[in-house]
């Protein structure tokens, strides 16, 4: 409700990401849920990403298939959460309809201190790329990691450098103060888009 009506307001429409738990992603009815909240909110579904852990998914990978493909053919982008903190296995990785691998902060935050941590880092994102998925960064917090990551064609990052938590009203203040706003005309053709 909150992107619909941050649409509605002339900001340039963005994706929002929501956390799925895995209870939540067993559940029988979860493409349902989706579909009629997407309904009832008017949200086009390509403005909503679930986020889904790697645990979760790697429970039962034949359902998690059948669930990832009914959303992703709404429309719903999916990205796998925390990647590298759980126990994928590549080949399900390459069968499963995602968008994007969310590295894990823990792996983020030593990236520029420890060899180690640094090499998982370069190996996420290029498997990430070479099996055209996106790639984000998560707990970035200075600019050393900011930069390491740009280094190694990261395509989006998230963290306390840019932003900790706020809530919606003062989002909107830093969207104006960046000019997140669309002009009127442009906020029309993107409508009948």
């Amino acid at each position: 409700m909150q992107n619909k009506s941050w649409q509605s307001q002339g900001f340039a429409p963005i994706q929002m990401a929501v956390n799925i738990c895995a209870r939540q992603f067993h559940d029988q009815d979860l493409a349902q849920t989706v579909i009629r909240i997407l309904d009832e909110t008017g949200l086009a579904p390509q403005h909503l990403e679930l986020e889904l852990t790697e645990s979760s998914i790697m429970q039962n990978a034949e359902l998690a298939a059948s669930v990832l493909n009914r959303l992703k053919a709404m429309g719903v982008n999916i990205s796998i959460d925390d990647f590298g903190t759980g126990f994928s296995s590549l080949g399900s990785l390459k069968r499963l309809p995602i968008d994007a691998l969310k590295i894990d902060k823990s792996f983020v935050s030593d990236a520029t201190t420890d060899p180690d941590d640094a090499a998982l880092v370069m190996a996420i994102i290029t498997l990430a790329h070479n099996l055209r998925l996106k790639v984000i960064a998560e707990g970035v917090e200075t600019e050393e990691q900011l930069r390491f990551l740009h280094l190694l064609r990261c395509d989006e990052i998230q963290g306390y450098l840019f932003s900790k938590p706020i809530p919606a009203k003062a989002l909107e203040s830093l969207l104006d103060s960046h000019s997140g706003r669309l002009p009127f005309k442009s906020l029309q053709q993107a409508q009948s888009d």
